[in-house]
């Protein structure tokens, strides 16, 4: 028979814990750049941004060789044209989010700005 021994090493990766989580995606969200679509490639007939929707959409598709826009048929680029584009780890916008602090009715927004809660509710006027 066999002499020996035998280790076994298993390794598994770990997250962060959840402050320093939140501060990372904080940091990127305070620097999240506006950005617009542009489909220029598809619009000047250079067939090798286009790729079928089944190999676009499939979790296997064939994506070797492929850049990010060439994959979408579109790519961002940046609002203010003096802002570099972003890279593959930023944080985008298309549009500005409404501030959520004034009432807006047309977008069903209620506000919180001057706004004093009910501490014995607990519909949308309470402090919950």
């Amino acid at each position: 028979g066999m002499s020996g021994s035998c280790t076994v090493k298993t390794c598994w990766m770990r997250l962060p814990n959840f402050r320093v989580v939140g501060d990372n995606l904080k940091d990127r969200f305070d620097g999240a750049s506006r950005v617009m679509v542009s489909n220029s490639d598809r619009a000047r007939g250079n067939s090798n941004a286009i790729v079928s929707n089944s190999a676009s959409n499939s979790v296997h598709g064939h994506r070797e060789g492929l850049g990010r826009r060439h994959r979408y048929n579109f790519q961002l680029k940046p609002y203010n044209p003096e802002h570099k584009p972003p890279g593959p780890k930023d944080l985008v916008y298309l549009e500005p989010s409404p501030p959520f602090c004034e009432k807006n009715p047309k977008l069903g927004i209620l506000g919180t700005h001057g706004r004093q809660c009910n501490d014995t509710s607990i519909g949308v006027d309470g402090c919950d």
